[in-house]
């Protein structure tokens, strides 16, 4: 093969992108993907590796997966650090969404600087621990630098067959977390200032599931800025039932710091619901979007929905790079 050939399958290779679920939104090859590189030395490890994950992974089609095995070695490594559970408790109707609390190393709270950044959470230091990968849904701190004084993390984590040992932890059960990966949500780069044209002065959240997590950081935190120069934002969020809608609690509060919260239903035949039906993508192609060019987007969830909203948002006049993700 020659050089020119290679050049442009390797210069090809860095638009492909890898889907994973994850508790937020799709992500690329080209931003920290966070796997270890020995696990990308054969397709045999490949396999094995996406075997392990397949509670935390999909793959909508075989090309999707095949470019998951280019990219597997991508990413910086964990740097594991032991933590304590502090507390694990429900926050649906349902009992299937479950925020956990963790108590973490000073030095690993002090890397959490923007919503929308992560951390892998395994169970102990052994070489089977399967790590998951979790947005932090508390918020960070403020833009002095303010913390509530402990070192407390917040996961809100959806429970599975293969999860238990994190959502029914017992209060101080240790468990090991990586450092703060990822860049989070770019909104001070993309939402302020004149890098297109003017400020942003309305921002659009639509999270599905588990993707409410770091769009509650950024909601929580200054960092969306809303009611700074008279900016809104509207939140969409979706799940299948009311039953399964964490953090509703919180709306109201939510909703005192000028975000207008939309719920949206997928199932509502199953269950006694008046609101917003279908799916948040659904919901914005009916509310369209007043002024494109002056709006800004943070999205997290499933494949589906993110490409449905994004597709929705481009067609709208949305500048591309004002629709972010938190990879």
């Amino acid at each position: 093969m020659t050089k020119p050939i290679i050049s442009f399958l390797f210069s090809l290779s860095l638009f492909l992108s890898v889907d994973e679920t994850l508790g937020f939104s799709t992500f690329s090859s080209r931003n920290n993907l966070p796997f270890q590189p020995k696990l990308a030395t054969s397709t045999k490890n490949y396999d094995a590796a996406a075997e392990r994950q397949s509670s935390l992974c999909f793959w909508s089609t075989p090309q999707q997966r095949d470019s998951y095995k280019l990219f597997m070695g991508w990413g910086p490594d964990p740097i594991w650090t032991t933590a304590k559970v502090s507390s694990s408790t429900s926050c649906s109707p349902s009992n299937n969404f479950i925020q956990v609390t963790v108590d973490v190393d000073p030095e690993v709270l002090e890397g959490y600087k923007v919503a929308g950044q992560y951390v892998q959470l395994k169970e102990d230091d052994s070489e089977d621990a399967k790590p998951l990968f979790l947005a932090i849904a508390s918020p960070p701190a403020d833009a002095d630098g303010e913390t509530s004084g402990d070192s407390k993390m917040e996961f809100l984590i959806k429970c599975t067959d293969n999860n238990g040992w994190i959502t029914s932890a017992a209060d101080g059960k240790e468990v090991q977390v990586s450092q703060v990966l990822g860049g989070g949500f770019p909104m001070e780069e993309n939402f302020e200032g004149f890098k297109y044209d003017f400020p942003c002065q309305n921002v659009l959240l639509f999270a599905n599931g588990s993707g409410i997590a770091p769009l509650r950081a950024a909601i929580e935190s200054s960092q969306l800025g809303v009611g700074e120069g008279g900016r809104s934002a509207r939140l969409y969020y979706g799940v299948s039932s009311p039953a399964d809608m964490p953090y509703a609690d919180k709306f109201k509060e939510w909703e005192t710091k000028g975000v207008e919260v939309v719920p949206v239903v997928s199932r509502p035949e199953e269950c006694d619901w008046n609101g917003r039906s279908g799916y948040v993508q659904n919901a914005l192609e009916e509310d369209g979007v007043p002024i494109p060019r002056n709006t800004g987007a943070l999205l997290c969830g499933v494949k589906g929905m993110a490409e449905s909203v994004k597709d929705l948002l481009s067609k709208a006049g949305v500048l591309e790079g004002r629709v972010l993700t938190n990879f």
